[in-house]
Protein backbone atom coordinates (compact mmCIF):
# COMPACT_ATOMS: atom_id res chain seq x y z
CA UNK A 1 0.00 0.00 0.00
CA UNK A 2 1.02 3.58 -0.57
CA UNK A 3 1.59 5.47 2.67
CA UNK A 4 0.57 9.12 2.49
CA UNK A 5 -1.29 11.67 4.55
CA UNK A 6 -4.68 10.93 2.97
CA UNK A 7 -7.68 9.61 4.89
CA UNK A 8 -6.85 6.16 6.30
CA UNK A 9 -10.21 4.88 4.96
CA UNK A 10 -9.14 5.28 1.32
CA UNK A 11 -7.68 2.26 -0.56
CA UNK A 12 -4.08 3.63 -0.69
CA UNK A 13 -3.14 1.59 -3.78
CA UNK A 14 0.33 2.08 -5.17
CA UNK A 15 0.42 3.50 -8.68
CA UNK A 16 0.35 1.20 -10.54
CA UNK A 17 -1.36 -1.12 -8.03
CA UNK A 18 0.64 -4.09 -6.72
CA UNK A 19 -1.38 -7.11 -5.63
CA UNK A 20 -0.34 -9.74 -3.09
CA UNK A 21 -1.39 -13.37 -3.59
CA UNK A 22 -2.99 -15.55 -0.94
CA UNK A 23 0.18 -17.68 -1.01
CA UNK A 24 2.28 -14.63 -0.09
CA UNK A 25 -0.10 -13.82 2.77
CA UNK A 26 0.05 -17.43 3.98
CA UNK A 27 3.87 -17.17 4.11
CA UNK A 28 3.34 -14.33 6.60
CA UNK A 29 0.96 -16.56 8.59
CA UNK A 30 -2.21 -14.73 7.49
CA UNK A 31 -5.06 -17.21 6.94
CA UNK A 32 -8.31 -16.64 5.07
CA UNK A 33 -11.67 -18.35 4.63
CA UNK A 34 -14.83 -17.21 2.89
CA UNK A 35 -18.02 -18.33 4.67
CA UNK A 36 -21.73 -17.57 4.42
CA UNK A 37 -22.33 -14.64 6.81
CA UNK A 38 -26.09 -15.31 6.79
CA UNK A 39 -25.63 -18.52 8.79
CA UNK A 40 -22.80 -17.53 11.14
CA UNK A 41 -24.74 -18.66 14.21
CA UNK A 42 -25.11 -22.26 12.99
CA UNK A 43 -22.38 -22.63 10.36
CA UNK A 44 -20.69 -26.07 10.51
CA UNK A 45 -17.68 -24.70 8.58
CA UNK A 46 -17.20 -21.93 11.15
CA UNK A 47 -17.61 -24.48 13.93
CA UNK A 48 -14.86 -26.65 12.40
CA UNK A 49 -12.48 -23.68 12.21
CA UNK A 50 -13.29 -22.69 15.80
CA UNK A 51 -12.67 -26.22 17.08
CA UNK A 52 -9.48 -26.74 15.04
CA UNK A 53 -7.99 -23.44 16.27
CA UNK A 54 -9.24 -23.65 19.85
CA UNK A 55 -11.45 -20.56 19.84
CA UNK A 56 -13.65 -20.55 22.90
CA UNK A 57 -14.94 -16.96 23.09
CA UNK A 58 -16.92 -14.90 20.57
CA UNK A 59 -18.22 -11.35 20.56
CA UNK A 60 -19.96 -9.11 18.02
CA UNK A 61 -18.66 -5.64 17.26
CA UNK A 62 -20.88 -3.20 15.36
CA UNK A 63 -18.58 -0.36 14.35
CA UNK A 64 -20.13 2.78 12.87
CA UNK A 65 -20.50 6.47 13.88
CA UNK A 66 -24.11 5.99 15.04
CA UNK A 67 -23.32 3.13 17.45
CA UNK A 68 -19.87 3.93 18.84
CA UNK A 69 -19.13 6.79 21.21
CA UNK A 70 -16.04 8.80 20.22
CA UNK A 71 -16.06 7.02 16.85
CA UNK A 72 -13.28 9.03 15.16
CA UNK A 73 -10.96 8.60 18.17
CA UNK A 74 -11.66 4.86 18.36
CA UNK A 75 -10.94 4.52 14.64
CA UNK A 76 -7.60 6.30 15.16
CA UNK A 77 -6.83 3.90 18.02
CA UNK A 78 -7.57 0.83 15.85
CA UNK A 79 -5.29 2.31 13.19
CA UNK A 80 -2.36 2.55 15.58
CA UNK A 81 0.16 -0.16 14.70
CA UNK A 82 0.25 -2.92 17.31
CA UNK A 83 1.14 -6.56 17.91
CA UNK A 84 -0.46 -9.43 19.91
CA UNK A 85 0.92 -12.46 21.72
CA UNK A 86 -1.94 -14.56 20.26
CA UNK A 87 -3.54 -14.62 16.84
CA UNK A 88 -6.29 -12.14 15.99
CA UNK A 89 -9.45 -13.52 14.37
CA UNK A 90 -12.09 -11.40 12.67
CA UNK A 91 -15.11 -12.60 10.71
CA UNK A 92 -16.89 -9.86 8.76
CA UNK A 93 -20.67 -10.28 8.76
CA UNK A 94 -21.65 -6.95 7.20
CA UNK A 95 -19.88 -3.90 5.81
CA UNK A 96 -16.17 -3.74 5.06
CA UNK A 97 -12.80 -2.53 6.25
CA UNK A 98 -9.04 -2.90 5.90
CA UNK A 99 -6.43 -4.82 7.86
CA UNK A 100 -2.90 -3.65 7.19
CA UNK A 101 -0.07 -6.07 7.98
CA UNK A 102 3.69 -5.62 7.74
CA UNK A 103 5.58 -8.01 5.49
CA UNK A 104 9.10 -9.35 6.14
CA UNK A 105 10.60 -6.28 4.41
CA UNK A 106 8.62 -3.94 6.69
CA UNK A 107 6.20 -2.82 3.94
CA UNK A 108 2.48 -2.48 4.62
CA UNK A 109 0.06 -4.82 2.84
CA UNK A 110 -3.58 -3.69 2.84
CA UNK A 111 -6.21 -6.45 3.04
CA UNK A 112 -9.83 -5.60 2.24
CA UNK A 113 -12.35 -7.65 4.20
CA UNK A 114 -16.08 -7.70 3.49
CA UNK A 115 -19.11 -9.81 4.38
CA UNK A 116 -18.19 -13.50 4.55
CA UNK A 117 -14.43 -12.97 4.97
CA UNK A 118 -12.78 -14.60 7.98
CA UNK A 119 -9.18 -13.57 8.52
CA UNK A 120 -6.62 -14.80 11.02
CA UNK A 121 -3.59 -12.64 11.74
CA UNK A 122 -0.79 -14.61 13.42
CA UNK A 123 0.71 -13.77 16.78
CA UNK A 124 3.69 -11.46 16.48
CA UNK A 125 2.74 -9.64 13.26
CA UNK A 126 2.47 -5.86 13.28
CA UNK A 127 -0.94 -4.79 12.09
CA UNK A 128 -3.65 -2.13 12.26
CA UNK A 129 -7.30 -1.84 11.25
CA UNK A 130 -9.51 0.81 9.73
CA UNK A 131 -12.91 1.01 8.17
CA UNK A 132 -13.21 2.02 4.54
CA UNK A 133 -15.29 4.99 3.35
CA UNK A 134 -18.57 3.12 4.05
CA UNK A 135 -17.86 3.72 7.77
CA UNK A 136 -19.54 0.45 8.77
CA UNK A 137 -18.52 -3.04 9.70
CA UNK A 138 -20.09 -5.77 11.81
CA UNK A 139 -17.46 -8.24 12.92
CA UNK A 140 -17.53 -11.46 14.86
CA UNK A 141 -14.48 -11.58 17.12
CA UNK A 142 -13.05 -14.94 18.18
CA UNK A 143 -10.40 -15.48 20.85
CA UNK A 144 -8.85 -18.26 22.86
CA UNK A 145 -8.66 -18.20 26.63
CA UNK A 146 -6.12 -20.42 28.31
CA UNK A 147 -6.64 -21.95 31.74
CA UNK A 148 -3.68 -21.79 34.13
Amino acid sequence: MQENGEDQRLPHHKNPPEYVSMEELEKLGVLYWHLDPEKYENDPDLQKIREARGYSYMDLLDLCPEKVENYEQKLKNFYTEHIHADEEIRYCLEGSGYFDVRDKDDHWIRILIKAGDLIVLPAGIYHRFTLDTSNYIKVYIHTRFFMH
